[in-house]
């Protein structure tokens, strides 16, 4: 009982502090200003994209926004039933001047995630550790209707839900072309490209698995929307 009322007070306090909160505080910490594909990542910028998660109209309304912005290009395809059925699904095409290998089916809060994280981490990055600008990420897919791992028998996987990507390499415009299998444990530039873009990853999505998890993972990044903060 005690813990509902000061649910109900928090409530009360945040409505009547919300014109305050958002004349005072800057967009990528007020809890009531739209995400956006700028916001740098912090625990509101977290809190947004998992309130996403059950506002499809809402998230939809954010993603055209970063079209908008030249973040991502994608299109609006129609749901999916059957056994692992799609809600408001989108086929990514590219992010902004970055190529991919193929298009692939995404979650609204999937291609917004990536869009970030392309933007603000591996764009950046690889002009940083590596010298030259990202043209293309190559990937092995994202949507696949089956269990964890190919099981026959247990849970689905996210790739059921269109809700992860796995990524197994990147283009740059000097020709390097660097893959998560050869340049995990590779000591220098590709390598510190590769393991600083994933320990990065942690903070867009809600969990990256990498080489180090299992020989699973040993050619590729796996970028979930489950669980929060789960990075290994």
């Amino acid at each position: 009982m005690r813990y509902i009322i000061g649910i109900l007070i928090l409530f009360v306090v945040l409505i009547y502090t919300a014109p305050w909160i958002s004349r005072f505080l800057p967009p990528q910490y007020d809890p009531f200003a739209p995400l956006s594909v700028s916001d740098p990542p912090n625990f509101m910028t977290r809190y947004k994209l998992r309130r996403l998660d059950n506002n499809p109209e809402a998230c939809m309304a954010v993603l055209e926004k970063t079209r908008e912005a030249g973040a991502i290009s994608y299109a609006v395809v129609e749901n999916r039933r059957g056994t692992c059925p799609l809600y408001s699904p989108v086929y990514v095409q590219r992010f902004g001047t970055v190529s991919l290998s193929s298009g692939f089916l995404a979650s609204c809060r999937l291609a917004l995630s990536s869009a970030m994280f392309v933007s603000q981490v591996v764009k950046p990055q690889a002009q940083v550790q590596l010298g030259s600008a990202l043209t293309r990420i190559d990937h092995l897919g994202s949507y696949a209707c089956r269990n964890v791992y190919n099981r026959a028998e247990g849970r689905l996987s996210e790739h059921a839900t269109a809700e992860a990507l796995d990524i197994a390499g990147f283009h740059l415009g000097n020709g390097t072309n660097v893959t998560v299998l050869k340049g995990w444990r590779q000591e220098g530039g590709s390598g510190n490209f590769i393991r600083l873009i994933f320990n990065e990853s942690c903070q867009y999505f809600g969990n990256s698995i990498g080489p180090d998890y299992n020989a699973a993972h040993a050619n590729h990044f796996h970028f979930g929307m489950r669980w929060f903060g789960f990075c290994r």
